[in-house]
């Protein structure tokens, strides 16, 4: 079945709901992890969260480049909205930048650059979806993903996170890099996206 006919089937299937079901009714200020809210600078709580689940916080493009050069991470792909600002640095550095992604050599892109709708200081997570990012592959396959963030999208808490979510059809939320684990509780990183997950600060 193709990808047309099965999002054909659903778009049928859900036409018949009048509204959406509405989030669950909870006192949000029972939700917070206050012991993970401490400081006031959104940028450092987050930045101490995500490191905490093996994310790489980092302030500025020469803390990219260098960090890409030292793993040997020399090819990949920028949003063609970051290029000017990240993507021109990056190749300029002698990096190979491309600002389209070719699925067909999915293989072949090191890192993928993309912007984040926000980030999550509480959990340290950041938030990718369908209207910001503009590659779901370029987010998903590369070893290394660049989460851009923009200081004013940290939202301090999970619930204000939620609140914020808007009409975007798909959302994800990244804490670190991806992780699996097998019934011996081992844990493995990478295996179902990227092994490396960096949030730039911009």
């Amino acid at each position: 079945m193709s990808r047309a006919a099965i999002f054909a089937k659903i778009e049928s299937a859900t036409s018949v709901l009048k509204t959406k079901v509405p989030y669950p009714d909870y006192d949000m200020s029972l939700v917070h992890s206050a012991p993970k809210l401490e400081g006031t600078d959104l940028w450092e709580i987050f930045s101490r969260n995500f490191s905490a689940v093996n994310g790489k916080p980092m302030n500025s493009v020469e803390q990219l480049i260098d960090f890409l050069k030292t793993n040997n991470q020399l090819r990949g792909y920028c949003d063609p909205a970051l290029y000017d600002s990240i993507g021109g640095a990056l190749a300029a550095a002698g990096l190979t930048v491309e600002t389209e992604y070719d699925r067909e050599r999915f293989e072949d892109y090191q890192f993928g650059i993309t912007r984040a709708t926000g980030a999550i200081a509480e959990s340290g997570s950041v938030i990718l979806d369908d209207y910001k990012t503009s590659h779901r592959l370029a987010a998903l396959s590369p070893w290394v993903h660049v989460a851009v963030v923009e200081r004013s999208e940290i939202h301090r808490t999970i619930p204000d996170a939620i609140a914020a979510f808007g009409d975007s059809p798909n959302i994800i939320w990244c804490t670190g890099p991806s992780k699996t684990a097998d019934v011996e509780g081992i844990l493995i990183e990478g295996v179902h996206g990227p092994g490396e997950q960096i949030a730039l600060l911009r």
